[in-house]
């Protein structure tokens, strides 16, 4: 992977064909992570995994907002930040009366049920990772860097500069923490 860190650092220094070579090498690994992170949003999303990861590919590389990156952990937890914003926008937009937001959409089968909307959830996660920033930054970027860049520990210590007990400390405080804010047991 030094070829990524290689790239990543051509384009901090403005070559824009650079850009072009970094996709390829992580595309699959992005793919991945929309996809994970798609399957938990609701059935008939409109939004695909490709088309995330091409979204957050661009505010990612974007050569007139240059951004510094460290490693290609570093990378890919911006990456995971990325898509988390790109659906909470994508939320609030549907959400908003323009997009109708009052209306609810229905599958029309035979017993005509209606399931819970999952994106209250992910707003409520959002709104509940803001919350716990204010309160223990570290502790959300393991959230983050866990449950939306889907690294292990191990990768979230090293990434942070923390021992791994410390990271799994924290991703334990982090999960009690976050199940109290948005179940309130």
């Amino acid at each position: 992977m030094a070829d990524v860190t290689r790239i990543l650092h051509a384009i901090e220094q403005g070559d824009p064909s650079a850009a072009g070579q970094l996709l390829p090498l992580v595309y699959e690994e992005l793919r991945r992570l929309a996809a994970e992170r798609m399957a938990h949003e609701r059935p008939g999303q409109t939004l695909q995994a490709t088309a995330l990861v091409h979204e957050a590919y661009i505010r990612l590389v974007d050569v007139e907002k240059v951004q510094h990156w460290d490693s290609r952990g570093h990378f890919f937890a911006a990456a995971a930040e990325a898509m988390r914003r790109i659906l909470v926008e994508r939320i609030r937009r549907k959400r908003r009366l323009k997009h109708g937001g009052d209306r609810q959409r229905i599958d029309l089968n035979a017993n005509l049920t209606l399931e819970p909307c999952v994106d209250d959830g992910i707003l409520a996660l959002n709104e509940a990772l803001a919350r716990l920033s204010e309160v223990d930054k570290t502790s959300a970027e393991v959230v983050k860097l866990k449950y939306f860049a889907g690294l292990s520990i191990p990768q979230i210590a090293a990434l942070l500069g923390i021992s791994s007990r410390t990271a799994d400390r924290r991703w334990a405080y982090a999960r009690a923490w976050l199940h109290q804010e948005l179940c309130g047991d």
